[in-house]
């Protein structure tokens, strides 16, 4: 455990070559202490000497024989690893990949909504969103059309944008610094 340092690993092995097991205990508790000191703050204070064992225990190999003053069995769980969580929607083929999972997923939601000011509204946003999308991924176009179209696309036909009467918002493209470095002078 390399929170608490080379010296209290140093400790941990010269204690364990003691012969005494009331000394090994007395020397464990100062290390403890010391232990306590290093990681003040950082640890749960209402475990705080349960997981400052624990971690003695780990830090020794499991093989410091003394007469633990608390429970160390479940000290494997600071070695354990997490369970991988699991992607999501692995496997799922995103039919226009630049414009991502969240406007796939708006898209499928507005196939089944019903006529009214939220959808209305809800296609602003993701026309919109689409259109950010197209000019931050740089596929060459800003085009109003395309947004369109590929909207119709994703809702199988289900909206249709009147571009006469819809208005985008204003989408800047985003412009990369030129070289930030200065250069030097000759």
């Amino acid at each position: 455990m390399p929170e608490y340092g080379r010296g209290i690993q140093q400790m941990v092995e010269n204690v364990m070559d003691i012969s005494d097991r009331k000394q090994r205990l007395e020397a464990s508790q100062v290390i403890i202490g010391l232990m306590e000191q290093r990681m003040k703050g950082t640890i749960d204070k209402r475990n705080l000497k349960q997981t400052l064992w624990d971690h003695l225990y780990i830090i020794s190999g499991k093989r410091l024989d003394i007469d633990w003053p608390f429970d160390v069995s479940n000290a494997e769980k600071f070695l354990a690893k997490p369970k991988p969580l699991p992607l999501p929607n692995k496997g799922e083929r995103l039919p226009l990949r630049h414009y991502g999972r969240m406007v796939a997923q708006l898209a499928e939601k507005l196939k089944t909504m019903p006529e009214g000011r939220k959808r209305e509204e809800l296609i602003k946003v993701v026309a919109n969103q689409m259109k950010r999308n197209l000019v931050n991924w740089g596929h060459g176009s800003m085009d109003n059309a395309r947004v369109a179209s590929e909207l119709e696309k994703l809702t199988d036909g289900t909206v249709r944008l009147d571009l006469k009467a819809f208005k985008f918002q204003r989408v800047k493209p985003q412009v990369k610094p030129e070289n930030t470095k200065r250069k030097k002078k000759r």
